[in-house]
């Protein structure tokens, strides 16, 4: 998927024959040719025509509207009418309920069992010298080890649990070791202590925060492709408008796209604490700047590109990540609509 990122503020989008172009004050600034284009992202004060919209829209092209900082607004989402027999199977598989622990069990052991394949390939990395005198490195071993012990705690004790509730309960408290195991790689001046996220109170949040919503988006986007309703979800609780589904799927992406990402970026000293913005607003203390945001966009759509090994993919089973993530939102169709048992969520190998 080729995703367009419109961050000039004042901008204005504008159909003009085969291509879209964005201008600023009368003046364009980029233009790219439709046949390319999947995806467009508006981010900020940036201006969309009415032909323009009309037109991505029958092209069943995915327009999503951002923040200046990556907060979702709203969706551009033409009719989806056709899946109606697929989302009143998934209203009624919901109100039975019979799927909704052995769905989030899947997910919540994926999601840890990720997570502590990426902390090992960090140790790893570490051990054979990557971490030196770079940016990130172990300060505590012995924390780390009592994380990794400690998420497969919860994970085991999450795969025998027969409610929703218990088993939040241990995904919360992997994360905390989880995190715990990131805190003790990273330097000082990240300022990390915790997952914290209303607001993102220190550099290393506001990346993770960033990261996140820009995986949110495509995740949303493909469970809206596949035809499921983006707000029943399983293992997140239904509340008006929560996109709950597409946190639910989210979760087995995070540590492959959006944590692997933002400890890339900080490996490779892509990012630094003192190249964030410290805005002296409650509600945003910290934000990356518009050098941040452009390396993180960058970085981000590189990583969707990557290739990996997928079931579902067809001869050889390769696809990117990008196209994994519809790959899953398939699979989680087929089970609501009866064609598959069991959910199988992504593995790290």
């Amino acid at each position: 998927m080729t995703t367009v990122y419109i961050r000039e503020q004042g901008a204005m989008v504008r159909k003009r024959g085969e291509r879209l172009v964005i201008s600023r004050q009368g003046e364009v600034i980029d233009e790219f040719p439709l046949n390319k284009v999947d995806q467009v992202v508006l981010m900020g004060n940036v201006q969309i025509t009415t032909q323009a919209m009309v037109n991505l829209a029958q092209r069943q092209m995915d327009v999503v509207f951002l923040s200046s900082f990556g907060k979702f607004r709203l969706r551009l989402e033409a009719d989806n009418s056709g899946h109606v027999l697929l989302r009143q199977r998934q209203l009624r598989e919901k109100d039975k309920g019979s799927l909704s622990l052995p769905v989030a069990q899947a997910i919540v052991d994926a999601k840890i069992h990720n997570q502590r394949v990426l902390l090992q390939r960090q140790a790893r990395r570490l051990d054979g010298g990557g971490g030196g005198d770079g940016p990130v490195y172990v300060r505590d071993p012995g924390l780390f080890e009592r994380s990794l012990r400690g998420m497969l705690q919860m994970q085991r004790q999450a795969q025998h649990t027969d409610n929703l509730d218990s088993l939040r309960g241990y995904e919360g408290k992997a994360a905390a070791y989880y995190f715990g195991a990131i805190r003790s790689m990273l330097h000082q001046g990240w300022g990390f202590r915790k997952r914290d996220y209303y607001p993102p109170p220190d550099p290393f949040n506001a990346l993770l925060s960033f990261a996140y919503s820009l995986l949110l988006k495509d995740v949303r986007a493909a469970v809206l492709l596949v035809g499921l309703d983006v707000t029943m979800g399983f293992l997140h609780e239904v509340h008006p408008g929560r996109p709950s589904l597409a946190l639910d799927m989210m979760e087995e992406w995070r540590p492959l796209i959006g944590d692997a990402l933002c400890l890339e970026l900080v490996n490779r000293g892509s990012l630094r604490p003192n190249e964030f913005v410290r805005t002296g607003n409650p509600r945003r203390p910290v934000e990356l700047g518009e050098a941040g945001v452009e390396r993180v966009l960058q970085a981000y759509g590189n990583r969707l590109s990557s290739r990996m090994h997928h079931p579902l993919a067809g001869p050889g089973g390769q696809t990117t990540l990008q196209k994994a993530i519809i790959l899953q939102a398939r699979r989680m169709a087929r089970v609501i609509d009866g064609r598959e048992t069991v959910y199988e969520p992504m593995r790290a190998r």
